[in-house]
């Protein structure tokens, strides 16, 4: 039996503990993706193309009215 490849998320805290960021961006940075995946009905983010990503961005400025150096 082959061993099942980490998802994403789990790749994610992974990367982000090697780097010893805190427990707080770990956290901030995970709930950023899974809103961007949800956005995009879950699509893995290797499907998406720039104009996806600019699309979730102008969805968070315009809609949500989050602040530009939030989305930075």
């Amino acid at each position: 039996m082959r061993d099942r490849p980490k998802k994403l998320l789990d790749q994610v805290r992974d990367r982000i503990r090697l780097k010893h960021y805190s427990l707080r961006t770990e956290k901030s940075y995970v709930s950023w993706i899974k809103r961007f995946i949800l956005y995009h009905d879950k699509w893995h983010p290797k499907e998406m193309r720039e104009k996806d990503i600019e699309a979730f961005l102008t969805n968070l400025a315009i809609n949500l009215k989050v602040a530009s150096s939030t989305q930075n």
